[in-house]
């Protein structure tokens, strides 16, 4: 099992602001400048992953160490991998913290996007770690609670690592959301070309959309689409 603490980040004022909609005038009048650089004093990366065999598969569950999950699109993912990498991801509780007592609405919002940002910096950062570490061209990942993996495996998922708290802070609570909220789980694999989810799902309105709904991915998965990533 490997750990990663306080490593970099790529933030951008800039296109975070037009993400929001958010002009120049109006975001001097928010003084963004100001919240951006208090984002980056807040925004604290942590990682935690473990490179874990694939044991087996039977129809749509596939056994990843001493952990089975049931996820047909998953198992198709895995299909012939050999090792892959569970992983677990959080920036702290320190931005969400300076969210809720903000008294500005758009304020709130833009630490919220600043966040999500961060989280998807720091997913790159960790498949980059992961490309580097183990010689890998192209990685592709999944989390719980996306297609047709249902959010009730995140306990399964935990077991891989032991007591995922003590190690970077993160813990579930009863209803098997995260604690920081801004944290993300999952599992990284090594595949010939890119795979999201978004390519299989055909939510409408998604801001958090990453690749348009892909016919002949659905073709390639033997499914319909997913409503939800």
């Amino acid at each position: 099992m490997e750990s990663l603490d306080g490593f970099p980040i790529q933030l951008s004022l800039e296109d975070t602001l037009a993400r929001l909609r958010i002009d120049k005038q109006r975001a001097e009048k928010l003084q963004a400048n100001e919240i951006f650089k208090m984002a980056l004093s807040l925004i604290h990366p942590r990682a935690l992953f473990v490179p874990v065999p694939v044991t087996g598969r039977t129809g749509g569950t596939v056994s990843i160490g001493t952990a089975d999950f049931t996820s047909r699109i998953l198992a198709k993912n895995l299909d012939g991998r050999r090792t892959v990498f569970p992983y677990v991801l959080t920036i702290g509780e320190a931005l969400e913290t300076e969210a809720r007592a903000s008294t500005s609405v758009a304020g709130q919002f833009l630490l919220d996007e600043l966040g999500n940002t961060a989280i998807e910096s720091s997913i790159n950062h960790l498949q980059s770690t992961i490309s580097q570490e183990y010689g890998l061209k192209i990685i592709s990942h999944m989390s719980p609670g996306q297609l047709d993996w249902s959010i009730s495996q995140q306990r399964e998922l935990f077991s891989l690592f032991g007591n995922v708290e003590d190690a970077i802070g993160v813990r579930l609570t009863d209803s098997l959301l995260m604690i920081p909220r801004k944290s993300v789980s999952g599992i990284m694999f090594p595949t010939e070309v890119p795979f999201v989810s978004c390519q299989l799902c055909r939510r409408p309105g998604c801001a958090s959309r990453k690749a348009p709904y892909d016919e002949d991915a659905g073709k390639r998965y033997a499914t319909e689409s997913v409503q939800g990533c």
